[in-house]
């Protein structure tokens, strides 16, 4: 492999930057898609007399590995995986880049991207029998109304602080973006039309709208400061009822209602990632021919196994003249893979063992 530096004050950065480490990487802005990429992690420390930018890095690592954790498992498998060590981190790290650095007022901030392998995350949570899953991320229409029980009354939209609080403060460990419903008095009746029934209510005619396919409706039952919450998650047409009860919320306390949008959004987040999970004990093997004299799709076929998360690992079982043989470890069944690959225009024979990409 060569290295191509911009200048030598460029190579002797980089240089000295290796030194510094406990541990040898190569540091690079190319991450391979077998990897979990988690950037812009930031770090500062007060730069003193016994600054130690390893430790820096160390921390860096740390924070990293915490978001992507945050990222692919559900917020009760977190605690099992508290207390891992650093070496047990730098061990699964594959790469890591530099994004920036600098001193300001005697403090040294750092940005970082840090590239974990897919296959060492998947085995380690494996062994802590922990189920990741696909960090895909995912659109949904969000529909809160607070319905205050004693006096018969239905708040919608910007009248509703769960409405004008939902979007203020979000994580970047987050998959779920929300797209809150535009004032609209139409539908605003109708909602009160349907309100003896509301909970039965599908509010199809709402969501329909607004060209989505996945939708939550947030009922807050208010009673005094008992809350209630009925949670409508609607998800390529299957819809999901989640109750919650909660106590002692002041309705009128910002803090109170942005401290249950977050425990909200932690439920949404673990139903996504529920529905998104791998059963990384399940390697099926699949065997796949394709012809050899066609690179460019030789080319595609293996960028698309790297992009698919569900597949552990793939390799070149032999080639001919015509052919090249790949063996590919599927973290699923075989319809899930065929339907994952037609959705990237790969179709294949399947009536032999050996399948053939057509």
């Amino acid at each position: 492999m060569i290295i191509r530096f911009k200048n030598f004050s460029h190579f002797l950065y980089i240089f000295f930057t290796f030194l510094s480490l406990n541990i040898f990487f190569f540091s690079t802005d190319k991450v391979e898609a077998k990897s979990f990429d988690v950037n812009n992690i930031e770090i500062s420390k007060p730069f003193e007399i016994n600054f130690d930018k390893n430790k820096v890095i160390d921390d860096g690592f740390i924070k990293a590995f915490s978001r992507l954790i945050s990222t692919i498992t559900v917020s009760s498998d977190q605690e099992i995986i508290k207390g891992i060590k650093l070496t047990e981190i730098k061990g699964m790290i594959e790469s890591f880049s530099v994004k920036e650095e600098k001193f300001i007022d005697e403090t040294y901030y750092v940005n970082l991207g840090v590239a974990f392998n897919k296959k060492k995350i998947f085995n380690y949570l494996e062994n802590k029998n922990v189920f990741p899953s696909v960090p895909n991320r995912k659109k949904f229409l969000l529909f809160p109304i607070i319905i205050e029980e004693n006096n018969e009354n239905l708040i919608a939209f910007s009248e509703n602080n769960f409405f004008n609080n939902w979007n203020k403060y979000n994580k970047k460990s987050h998959l779920l973006e929300y797209l809150l419903p535009t004032e609209d008095l139409e539908d605003l009746n109708l909602i009160k039309k349907n309100y003896d029934t509301i909970e039965k209510y599908n509010f199809e005619e709402i969501t329909k709208k607004y060209n989505l396919d996945d939708s939550i409706v947030t009922l807050v039952f208010k009673n005094d400061n008992n809350v209630r919450i009925l949670s409508r998650i609607t998800i390529e047409d299957k819809v999901v009822l989640k109750n919650l009860s909660f106590s002692d919320i002041n309705f009128d306390d910002e803090e109170d209602i942005i401290n249950l949008i977050d425990k909200l959004k932690i439920t949404y987040e673990d139903h996504w990632k529920i529905f998104n999970r791998v059963n990384t004990s399940i390697k099926l093997p699949i065997f796949v021919k394709l012809d050899s004299d066609d690179n460019l799709k030789v080319s595609n076929f293996e960028k698309i196994l790297n992009e698919i998360n569900l597949v552990y690992d793939y390799f070149v079982l032999k080639f001919d003249k015509n052919h090249i043989y790949y063996q590919i470890i599927f973290n699923g069944t075989p319809n899930i893979f065929l339907k994952l690959m037609k959705d990237k225009n790969f179709v294949f024979s399947t009536q032999n063992r050996t399948w053939i990409l057509q």
